[in-house]
């Protein structure tokens, strides 16, 4: 397997719908507006894109769809997640054969192991497609799995020969930080915290996957480039910016996702459809104001 270093934004892709069923025709557009923002890849079938609402032929669908339509440049990562060992190792194997360039698994959500039963839940999944970057899609919020992750590199390095990284998407800075110099800074560990990237850029982070990377592309450019080149009030305030609008989406109801998910389509000039239950659509009155001042962010970052 070659090594594999992902840098840059790479947006965790919304899954679009037409009269409740899942709608592929619509990625076309939907990469072709991502390229245009500059993005380095897409995440498909995460949280972001409801995968544990979709079957398993849905989430086929959609990967191959993602995996037809964008060039080979455009890196495709893959999350084959599932309660079910069996069909996790059936997604795995199908985006390798589709030309993934990784893929990715949280732990199950309801069945909770601990971290050696995760290990070996997970060694499985990734042997269904050994020759294909494995990444552990590390989400405790959503999981219930709080092992720190430099215990579970030490652990998996020894069961899961293609291990490239984690998609760390967690708030513990300190963990993430022994992660990334685990092994002498051996494995990728890509951040997955929208609202705290310029966090995750202190601590090591050369890439970060996100919801709102879809919506506000420019605004993270400008958190990256600004601390890149030392100017970190910038930095904080343009990071500021984007936690607010992250804030003002999870203001809409129990998830953010659907708010953000409107201000993507918003931005994108694409039609998604409404999320499937038990996720609801946000009303246009609520999306007016959220809309007004992103597009009052984007102005001035990109004026």
């Amino acid at each position: 397997m070659e090594n594999i270093r992902l840098e840059g934004l790479f947006p965790a892709s919304f899954t679009p719908y037409r009269r409740g069923s899942v709608h592929p025709e619509a990625i076309p557009a939907y990469a072709a507006a991502l390229r245009r923002e500059g993005v380095a890849g897409v995440f498909v079938n995460g949280t972001t894109g409801e995968s544990l609402s979709l079957s398993t032929s849905e989430r086929k669908e959609m990967a191959e769809a993602w995996l037809r339509f964008v060039p080979a440049d455009f890196p495709v990562l893959v999350h084959v997640g599932h309660n079910s060992l069996p069909c996790a190792q059936e997604l795995a194997a199908h985006a390798a054969e589709h030309g993934a360039r990784a893929f990715s698994a949280m732990a199950p959500t309801f069945f909770r192991p601990d971290l050696a039963g995760l290990v070996d839940f997970l060694a499985e999944i990734a042997a269904a497609a050994p020759q294909t970057p494995f990444y552990y899609y590390h989400m405790p919020s959503m999981t219930g799995a709080r092992f720190p992750m430099e215990d579970f590199l030490r652990a998996a390095v020894k069961k899961i020969p293609n291990l490239a990284g984690v998609k760390y998407t967690w708030e513990d800075l300190e963990d993430y930080a022994r992660a990334v110099r685990f092994d002498g800074g051996r494995f990728d560990i890509v951040f997955g915290r929208d609202e705290i990237l310029l966090d995750g850029l202190g601590n090591g982070a050369r890439a970060a996957i996100g919801s709102t990377y879809n919506a506000a592309a420019p605004i993270y450019f400008g958190v990256w480039r600004a601390w890149r080149e030392g100017r970190r009030e910038e930095a904080r305030e343009l990071q500021l910016q984007a936690r607010q609008m992250i804030e003002a989406c999870r203001g809409t109801g129990w998830s953010d996702l659907p708010a953000i998910r409107a201000l993507a389509e918003h931005r994108l000039g694409i039609d998604l459809g409404p999320p499937r239950p038990p996720l609801r659509a946000v009303s246009q009155a609520k999306m007016v104001t959220i809309r007004r001042d992103l597009e009052a962010a984007l102005r001035e970052n990109l004026g």
